[in-house]
C-alpha cells in the first residue's frame, strides 16, 4: 500500500538516453544565419509587398494632402482657407475660418467617380484625376476660391483658380475631366 503523493511518476523516456551525444547541447545557428533564413523565406516578401501597398495607398495620398494644406493658403472672401483633402478629381475638403470644414464640389468640369465607379477603367481614371488635381495644387504658386451656393448633396459649389487660371480648364486640358455645367452626366466606361 502506497501513501498518497509518494508514487514515482511514470515516463516513457525514463530510461531513454538524451537525444544529443556526448552531453553537448544541440547546435544553434548564428544570429546572421537565422536572419538570412528569415529574409529568404517567401512570407517575408509577402509582408514587404503588403507594407509597400499600404504605404502607397494610405500614407502617400494623405501625406501629400497634409503638405498641400500646410504650404498652400487659398485666398477667399472669408479669409485664408486651406485645401485639407483632395477627395476626388472634382471634390475637395476646404477649411475656412468663417465656414469651418466643408466639402466643396469644383465647378465647370466633371471627373470620373472614385467612390462609385461603374467599371475598372473609371476607377483608374478617377485615381489619375485625383493625383492630377493634387499635383496641380502642389505646383501652383497662388490659389483662390469663389463660393457659388450648394448642390443637391449639400456640398459647397466653388470655382478654384490656380495661378489665375480656372482649375476646370486645367483638368480638361490635362485629360482628367470634361466640361460640365449641370444636367445628366456622360459615362466614363
Amino acid at each position: 500500500m502506497t501513501r498518497r503523493g509518494s508514487a514515482t511518476p511514470f515516463s516513457r523516456d525514463y530510461r531513454r538516453p538524451p537525444r544529443w551525444g556526448m552531453g553537448l547541447p544541440p547546435h544553434r545557428p548564428s544570429r546572421w544565419r537565422r536572419m538570412l533564413r528569415r529574409v529568404l523565406h517567401p512570407v517575408f516578401y509577402l509582408k514587404l509587398v503588403m507594407l509597400a501597398a499600404g504605404l502607397g495607398l494610405v500614407v502617400l495620398p494623405y501625406g501629400t494632402d497634409v503638405l498641400n494644406a500646410a504650404l498652400k493658403p487659398v485666398a477667399s472672401s472669408d479669409g485664408s482657407c486651406r485645401v485639407l483633402v483632395v477627395l476626388d478629381g472634382d471634390t475637395v475638403k476646404l477649411v475656412c475660418p468663417g465656414r469651418g470644414v466643408e466639402t466643396a464640389r469644383l465647378m465647370g468640369f466633371d471627373a470620373p467617380e472614385k467612390y462609385s465607379p461603374r467599371c475598372a477603367s473609371e476607377l483608374v481614371a478617377a485615381e489619375k484625376a485625383t493625383w492630377g488635381l493634387r499635383g496641380m495644387i502642389f505646383k501652383a504658386k497662388s490659389l483662390a476660391v469663389a463660393w457659388d451656393g450648394t448642390d443637391r448633396y449639400g456640398r459647397a459649389l466653388v470655382r478654384l483658380r490656380l495661378d489665375g487660371v480656372d482649375v476646370a480648364r486645367l483638368m480638361i486640358r490635362a485629360g482628367h475631366g470634361r466640361a460640365y455645367s449641370g444636367g445628366p452626366r456622360g459615362g466614363w466606361c
